[in-house]
């Protein structure tokens, strides 16, 4: 693996401590105690990060997020870690009946909140609700959206990197809360399939981890969607002639060695 390659997060690193070290030290000053829970710090860091980088990243793969997204998201959706709320504007308004953002993170609901309404979701009318919550709590989602089986597409960009027990979130979301039927569509950093590479993700993963709100660099998530036992087999072309399993054509090549790594997929849940 090249030199350049292996150190190549070590600008972004850099940028973001300069980004975030006076916002978050203010907050410190006002609240001393912060210093004693280093997930909430991280959670504030984080804000202040994807505050200015969020609108670049979501501008990254437009084409592919209209064409996972905008295609296939039907019916209720999920958005799992909503972030900054970017994923209101690839959601067709005609087949998308209520948007539900998954968000822990309340630093972010504000911007949430803007990004569905300019998209036509409201509170007020019951197309658009916020969850405080993270990917792992699926009771209280059941619970929230009433009962098991209401939601109709799970959509996760970039954010089951962070999710804790992901695999064992994943699973619990699509056997609980998503319907028969229902699909889930994913564009996600997952761990190289080179060895080589995987190394040196998993030796920035603590520095980026803290950095950025719990994010992985080295976790396959694309394996633990995989290999669950709920999806329909999957064709490469459906009948409705959209695209079913792993995009291999949208995904990064293995002989790229970038440390972020992406796969991209759609799957669709059996039917009982």
């Amino acid at each position: 693996m090249k030199f350049s390659n292996i150190i190549s997060l070590a600008n972004e690193v850099w940028w973001c401590i300069q980004t975030t070290f006076r916002p978050t030290l203010v907050v410190i000053i006002e609240s001393p105690s912060l210093l004693l829970n280093v997930k909430r710090l991280s959670a504030i860091s984080f804000y202040h990060v994807w505050r200015i980088w969020g609108d670049g990243a979501n501008q990254a793969r437009k084409d592919l997020k209209i064409a996972l997204v905008t295609s296939h998201a039907h019916g209720v959706v999920l958005d799992i870690g909503a972030g900054m709320g970017h994923t209101a504007q690839f959601l067709s308004k005609d087949k998308v009946t209520k948007y539900v953002a998954l968000e822990p993170n309340a630093l972010m609901h504000p911007h949430i909140r803007k990004k569905a309404e300019e998209a036509g979701y409201i509170e007020e009318d019951g197309t658009f609700m916020i969850l405080p919550c993270g990917a792992e709590a699926h009771e209280l989602i059941s619970y929230t959206l009433g009962g098991d089986h209401k939601v109709d597409t799970i959509v996760s960009i970039l954010s089951f990197c962070s999710v804790p027990q992901s695999e064992k979130a994943i699973e619990r979301l699509v056997d609980r809360v998503l319907k028969p039927g229902g699909e889930l569509l994913f564009c996600e950093h997952v761990a190289h399939k080179r060895s080589d590479v995987r190394f040196w993700q998993s030796v920035w993963t603590p520095i980026w981890t803290t950095l950025f709100d719990g994010c992985r660099l080295n976790r396959p998530t694309d394996v633990y969607i995989q290999r669950l036992p709920y999806w329909q087999p999957f064709p490469e072309v459906d009948a409705k002639g959209g695209r079913t399993g792993i995009w291999e054509e949208e995904s990064d090549n293995i002989a790229d060695e970038a440390l972020f790594f992406h796969q991209v997929g759609r799957f669709v849940k059996r039917d009982v």
